[in-house]
């Protein structure tokens, strides 16, 4: 626990930050408004529901000026390029911003509950104020605004009124509803699994947040909740008044109280992430239309396509993704992907698997499975939003690195594995990073085929010029039928591989994680250990506690840093 805290302190400060600011402002609105004079008549017929209503609305302003900031990804790669303010830890927290993205998705949730359950009760309140039951002075005040020179505090006019229709009359009502909706869609459909089933519906329904700010920041201008003018709190005390209800019309020192809604303020609170955000979709538009060159298109087993592109100014790192749209087939939808090839390569590169209706369609549209393969200049157009920094890209800033993949969460892998190669071939290049320990774990033989020729140039890249012990790395197959067995078992004593072709042998099976961090704990003793992973949740979890595990209690001893692909 104590190595946990250590690590994720700053994350632990972040978000306990967060907690704070939300709580003040809940609890600093609340009591504004179970005190405030010019509410003081608003409370004889609201209650406490009021104050819970105004608060939970000041916290759901405050976090719908947050949503947008961790998928702004122009601003957070600005901000991983500001060394000055930007380093270590900090850098770190850049990579969890999907995490925080969707931390502030449940305050909005939370806050957005308070505040219709809240304001269903006002609702209530404001209805039975005009019933015939009603007395004293809350019927007095619901009485209000009958006549030219009065001005109402109560919407709700008649007992007899139908609330839900009468609400659905109001700008507050439309844009409530439009609000609950857009926030009950994009929740339901931001799941794990409807991600994984379909990422189409997950990303055409997440852009109804587009509905839920306009809804957002017309909401207040109905201003149904009413409180006492200032000009009428000096001509008129509430709290000498309100004993004297019956007298407001013939005492001078009691005139009619004049009632009038709040002035909206959410369009303060989100007018600044919005710009932004819109400045994020104008640089999109920008690329969209700038010339992408498709130089090569590779076919590999399970279903991997290989496309290899150039575009001018474009300039990457080891381990930054880009989004890809492909207009022929949908002109909306973008989807990321990760950079296979090296920044020191005149060409940038993805390999994409078909996995989804998208990556299908794609694998389609690129003749990958005809015999007969398709002219490069008789290809769908593809269009180039990025690059985007990522968590693999602070590789070199540990003097250790555990990298980690699953299936083609190697993907990222091979951009860093290939820049490590070229960096190696430069005598004068002088790296912090000493040492890279590199697992993947594969269930497909076939997979192998694509990366095991990256692999088998880097080992003998490092083996000629001495530097064999920079790189280990090991292959683990998890997934074999009775013919490969026999075939492995005879020809397990030759020197390469008979799988990969590589001296190190493939090993059968899941890795012993526990042997393997300890191993390493044991080589590295008061390191700092980078572990990076790309793949798969379950297995994230797992390796998230090897790295709690296996980190020194003790600053000075080593520690374990987990940090995940994830975009």
């Amino acid at each position: 626990m104590g190595c946990w805290i250590l690590n994720e302190s700053l994350s632990i400060i972040l978000v306990l930050l967060w907690l704070g600011v939300n709580f003040y402002l809940f609890i600093d609105t609340f009591c504004w408004y179970e005190e405030e004079d010019a509410f003081l008549y608003t409370r004889v017929m609201l209650g406490s529901a009021l104050a819970w209503a105004r608060a939970s609305a000041v916290c759901l302003n405050f976090n719908c000026m947050l949503i947008l900031l961790p998928v702004s990804r122009n601003f957070i790669s600005l901000m991983r390029g500001t060394h000055t303010c930007c380093r270590g830890l900090w850098r770190r927290q850049l990579d969890k911003n999907l995490k925080f993205h969707k931390l502030v998705a449940y305050g909005i949730t939370i806050h957005a509950t308070i505040h219709i359950v809240a304001h269903l009760f006002n609702l209530e309140h404001y209805n039975w104020s005009q019933s015939p039951d009603a007395s004293g002075l809350p019927a007095a005040l619901s009485k209000l605004g009958s006549t030219p020179n009065e001005s109402y505090l109560n919407p709700i006019r008649t007992f007899n009124t139908n609330i839900t229709a009468e609400l659905l009359t109001t700008v507050a009502g439309i844009t409530g509803l439009v609000l609950s909706l857009a926030l009950i869609l994009i929740l339901t459909s931001s799941t794990e699994f409807i991600r994984q089933v379909s990422y189409e519906l997950f990303w055409y329904t997440h852009h109804v947040f587009i509905f839920f700010f306009i809804g957002l920041a017309v909401h207040g201008t109905g201003r149904i909740v009413r409180g006492q003018t200032p000009e009428s709190l000096t001509q008129h005390n509430a709290t000498f008044c309100r004993d004297r209800y019956a007298e407001w019309q013939m005492a001078a020192q009691c005139p009619l109280p004049q009632f009038s809604g709040k002035e909206p303020s959410t369009w303060k609170w989100v007018l600044g992430p919005v710009v932004l955000y819109a400045c994020e979709r104008i640089i999109r538009i920008w690329r969209f239309q700038e010339e992408v060159v498709i130089t090569k298109v590779v076919s590999h087993p399970s279903q991997v396509l290989e496309i290899h592109m150039k575009k001018q100014r474009f300039k990457m790192a080891p381990g930054q993704y880009i989004f890809l749209q492909c207009p022929s087939l949908s002109a909306l939808e973008w989807h990321p992907f990760t950079l296979t090839s090296a920044p020191e390569e005149d060409f940038f590169s993805v390999h994409i698997r078909a996995a989804g209706d998208w990556t299908r369609a794609l694998f389609e549209a690129y003749g990958a499975e005809e015999k007969v393969r398709k002219e490069l200049w008789h290809l769908p157009r593809l269009a180039v939003d990025g690059p985007f920094g990522a968590a693999l890209t602070d590789v070199f800033h540990y003097p250790v690195s555990v990298c980690i993949a699953a299936g083609i969460g190697v993907t990222p892998f091979a951009a860093l594995l290939k820049s490590i190669w070229y960096q190696c071939c430069k005598p004068q290049t002088k790296l912090k990073l000493s040492k890279v320990y590199f697992y993947w774990i594969c269930r497909d033989v076939r997979a192998f085929e694509w990366f095991a020729d990256l692999l088998l140039s880097l080992e003998t890249q490092m083996s000629e010029r001495g530097e064999v012990n920079f790189l280990s790395y090991r292959i683990f197959l998890t997934g074999w039928d009775e013919n490969q067995a026999i075939h492995i078992a005879l020809h397990w004593d030759e020197k390469t591989d008979v799988i990969t072709g590589l001296r190190q042998k493939t090993s059968y099976g899941r890795p012993n994680w526990n042997d393997e961090f300890r191993q390493i704990a044991y080589n590295h003793p008061s390191s700092s250990i980078g572990v990076f992973f790309c793949g798969p949740k379950a297995l994230s979890k797992t390796l998230q506690k090897m790295c709690r595990l296996y980190s020194s209690a003790d600053p000075r001893g080593v520690q374990f840093y987990y940090n995940k692909e994830s975009f």
